[in-house]
């Protein structure tokens, strides 16, 4: 069986005013350095667990639970392990719009 991928979709390809990344990581450790959006990003989380950091709070997020970076909001996450981390983070905008901050 092959493992699913990280996979990226803007909204504006598929007609949607959301972009979505399916997000599946298997090494602990990793994840995206301190970043921020002009709009809210929600993590929906699927399976695993991160620590996440939204602004000046650090947070466990597991399995079953749903996390907001608020617009604007400086924030990264990484993989805790001991298994895969895989959620659903959807951007409320048509278009990936990054700033990265590390």
């Amino acid at each position: 069986m092959t493992e699913p991928a990280t996979r990226n979709v803007e909204g504006y390809e598929v007609g949607s005013g959301v972009s979505v990344i399916r997000e599946y990581a298997t090494e602990p450790g990793t994840g995206p350095r301190l970043h921020r959006h002009p709009y809210r990003e929600t993590f929906v989380i699927q399976r695993g667990r991160a620590l996440f950091t939204i602004g000046d709070e650090q947070r466990e997020g597991v399995a079953g639970e749903v996390l907001v970076a608020p617009a604007d909001t400086p924030h990264k996450f990484v993989s805790l392990g001991p298994g895969p981390y895989e959620a659903v983070h959807i951007h409320e905008n048509d278009r990936f719009v990054t700033e990265w901050l590390e």
